[in-house]
């Protein structure tokens, strides 16, 4: 299991205060906390350090290369444009499947781990900002600084391409359909049918999210169904023409990340790493359960599969509990084939989920801290940030209506 350790890195200040600094990665992580408490800050590491352990072990890159002075500043935590976060007291270890990292002093140190069992993973981290994308025709119509969002509208370009048939979505029996002709995506209803720049809010919050999900999750299952890898001389091919793109200095670090992309071809990806920003962004509560539970499905297409969460909803924590207990049912339930069907009715056998597959982490943005969530059983505690702020809503309420009982 891939587990991470940072300390002043942002908002990050002290950081995780337990388990010695080690936040762990399960098959489902969630973190909730305010703005500006280090949620994304904390994802997007996870993500940089995952594409930089699947780059070593593709031979994209060296252990020498990638040791140089100030290298992972400008070259990847630019990416996700953290690169500022870093300063003369950051600390952040990362502990993955093959590979171990440690930046401190300056310096980052790498080590080598022996895993034949190493999952190639496709990482693909889902921003919040996704639900402007409808307005631009390609990617390359915006002069955006940020190349994860960049990346993202690739790969909704390739979702939207690949599709030959109307898909349905998780809410509101509604169906997608892509108009190759026109470039356009359509909502259609029993009573209309829109371009997606006319749905609501909610819509062109999930569509994307939705499409790219389902589209990787599928083609890393296809891949990993493939057992064929390269050759010995396929693999010396390919590292030789990784050496000369990253020698050429006409090109930048995109056309060289875009370049090796496209020379790792051939590898076969079986693990789906999908890092999510806010997946309730514009949705109602009970599409917010109906979204989740396509999102626990994709993950659980693959073992190596992971979903990662930054999240404010209050909602999300609640629908993963149910899930969670879901799972718990199944288990006890066995082979009683009437409540199976009641249980399956509620959460889907595809979208259930092991209580030790969760961790959820709760981020102190006045302290810097974070903190694990407690659980009861492996259900997440009700006493979490999101709830009291519910909580306080409600008090504020009851102080308003004294308030009343005295005039």
């Amino acid at each position: 299991m891939s587990k991470i350790k940072i300390k002043y890195f942002g908002p990050i200040k002290s950081g995780y205060q337990e388990n010695d600094g080690w936040l762990d990665i399960k098959k489902v992580t969630l973190f909730i906390g305010n703005q500006g408490s280090g949620k994304s800050t904390v994802a997007k590491l996870i993500s940089t350090f995952i594409w930089i352990e699947k780059a070593l072990v593709r031979g994209d890159i060296t252990e020498k290369w990638l040791g140089a002075e100030n290298r992972l500043k400008n070259t990847f935590l630019n990416y996700h444009r953290l690169e500022n976060y870093l300063s003369d007291s950051t600390i952040i270890e990362y502990h993955g499947d093959a590979y171990n990292f440690k930046y401190e002093n300056k310096k980052l140190s790498v080590k080598e781990i022996k895993n034949k069992n190493y999952a190639l993973p496709q990482i693909m981290y889902v921003p919040a900002e996704r639900n402007f994308i409808f307005h631009v025709k390609s990617p390359e119509d915006l002069k955006l600084k940020s190349a994860s969002l960049k990346e993202f509208l690739n790969e909704f370009d390739n979702a939207k391409k690949s599709m030959t048939e109307v898909i349905t979505l998780p809410i509101n029996d509604t169906d997608i359909e892509y108009d190759t002709s026109k470039d356009i995506l359509k909502i259609k209803t029993e009573d209309c049918k829109i371009d997606i720049t006319e749905a609501s809010s909610g819509f062109q919050s999930l569509v994307p999210l939705y499409l790219v999900s389902n589209y990787l999750s599928e083609s890393v299952e296809n891949q990993s169904q493939n057992k064929e890898s390269m050759s010995i001389e396929e693999m010396n091919r390919f590292k030789k023409g990784a050496k000369e793109v990253w020698s050429n200095d006409s090109l930048t670090d995109e056309q060289k990340r875009l370049a090796i992309s496209a020379l790792s071809s051939k590898f076969n990806k079986t693990a789906f790493i999908n890092i999510v920003e806010e997946p309730e962004l514009n949705l109602f509560p009970s599409s917010q359960w109906q979204l989740l539970k396509s999102l626990f499905e994709f993950n659980n297409l693959n073992v190596g599969n992971k979903l990662i969460m930054t999240t404010h909803s209050p909602y999300i924590v609640n629908y993963l509990s149910v899930a969670i207990q879901a799972g718990y049912l199944k288990e006890k339930i066995n082979s009683n084939d009437s409540l199976q069907k009641e249980l399956f009715d509620i959460v889907p056998d595809k979208s259930i989920i092991d209580s030790n597959d969760i961790s959820v982490y709760q981020f102190d943005e006045r302290t810097g801290s974070i903190a694990k969530l407690k659980d009861y059983e492996g259900i997440p505690s009700d006493e979490n940030f999101l709830n009291k702020s519910l909580a306080d809503g409600n008090s504020m309420f009851d102080s308003l209506l004294e308030i009343e009982q005295e005039l």
